[in-house]
């Protein structure tokens, strides 16, 4: 058998990505040394980002396994050290692309990312749950995904993913999204703060920082989507977003009740006004499947009423001279509630559920729709006259 060479090892290693940069370590800088004895064991040195890297065992695991994976290797010794000043300054070069401070990548003429704002007029209407799971169905079609948890108040996708007790990790002032088995990268003010339990009582000015500090200190990389769970109703958030990020699309969530069609109606025109496209209305908690009936039956019982989807579908479509479809009706359903508090969401944890299903196939006609031009600014200024 022959000795491995060190660029076979390389090589190898290549093929090892930081599980939070999601880049392979070799581009990273993170590969410190390489020694091949003649006997083929191997010796490898790797820096870690930050001390007490909260995936360090992640790292060791898979270049553990890629070296040893490389014909004629026999053993393979592995270090972990971390990354001086100079060398994650470094990589804070690598990772910026040389762009200036506080850039939000999304807002970018050449951005190909998918922003999609998941909005709702009050609380209580499931706008988080819908969030997570729609995250979760385009991640499933292969799609690379993030969440913003923007909901300053009421922060609770961390908890939803079953990552609440996750910290993110930062680079100098450049900050780590936290991923997710799924491969969902989420970042919220929860993981930002201090204490779990710690209140949040921000306005105006604060609020419109911790949103940019989302956005733009955040390393998403290449997203196809990103996704932004907004606190309910038309404060602060939904205009900083508008003017941070005018090219977001939003959905609005409501429920089929008259008076959550009534406030998520003002959600939908409060995009309108920051010149964002309202894509289309999920109603959820549509009605409960009659749990004594055969499913073919299809009888539903309406505990919540009916017709709220469609009357906010019809209102902004007349208001806004484009068509607002109402994307899924979401039924009732207990293993929807079960997996948002145990940190498993439905559209993983029971895929063939109704509730599932429905949200899988918004999942799907987002990822499948391209950009229109109704509802958005195009930056055309007049010309002079001739």
């Amino acid at each position: 058998m022959s000795t491995p060479t060190q660029q076979q090892v390389m090589d190898a290693l290549g093929g090892v990505n930081d599980p939070e940069i999601k880049r392979p370590i070799t581009e990273l800088g993170m590969v410190d040394s390489v020694e091949v004895a003649d006997d083929g064991s191997v010796a490898v040195h790797v820096l870690l980002t930050v001390a007490g890297c909260p995936l360090k065992d992640t790292i060791n695991r898979d270049v553990t396994a890629a070296v040893t994976g490389v014909d004629g290797v026999t053993s393979v010794d592995l270090s972990l050290g971390v990354m001086s000043a100079e060398q994650r300054a470094g990589l804070k070069e690598i990772l910026s692309n040389g762009r200036a401070e506080r850039e939000i990548p999304f807002a970018q003429a050449g951005s190909l990312t998918k922003v999609y704002a998941i909005a709702s007029g009050k609380g209580g209407v499931g706008k988080s749950s819908v969030t997570v799971n729609l995250a979760l169905a385009l991640a499933a079609q292969g799609l690379k995904v993030g969440i913003v948890d923007a909901d300053i108040y009421g922060h609770s996708v961390p908890a939803m993913l079953g990552i609440a007790d996750s910290r993110p990790t930062q680079v100098d002032d450049l900050i780590m999204p936290v991923p997710t088995p799924s491969g969902v990268s989420v970042i919220s003010i929860g993981m930002l703060k201090p204490r779990r339990d710690q209140v949040v009582a921000w306005r105006g000015p604060m609020l419109d920082r911790a949103l940019v500090q989302m956005l733009a200190d955040v390393y998403w990389g290449d997203l196809d989507a990103l996704l932004l769970d907004l606190p309910p109703g038309t404060g602060d958030v939904a205009i900083s977003l508008g003017q941070h990020l005018p090219s977001a699309e939003v959905v609005v969530v409501t429920t089929p009740q008259e008076a959550a069609a009534e406030v998520a109606e003002r959600a939908g025109t409060m995009a309108s006004m920051m010149h964002q496209r309202v894509v289309g209305v999920i109603e959820n908690m549509s009605y409960l499947p009659c749990p004594h009936c055969p499913a073919e039956d299809d009888h539903r019982l309406e505990v919540f009423g009916s017709g709220g989807g469609a009357r906010v579908a019809k209102t902004l479509s007349e208001r806004f001279g484009y068509d607002v479809p109402v994307l899924a009706q979401v039924p009732l359903d207990i293993s929807l509630r079960e997996g948002g508090d145990i940190g498993k969401p439905i559209v993983e944890a029971d895929p063939t559920a109704l509730a599932a299903r429905e949200l899988t196939r918004v999942a799907q006609t987002l990822a499948g729709r391209g950009r229109g031009l109704a509802g958005l600014q195009l930056g055309l200024t007049p010309s002079g006259r001739l």
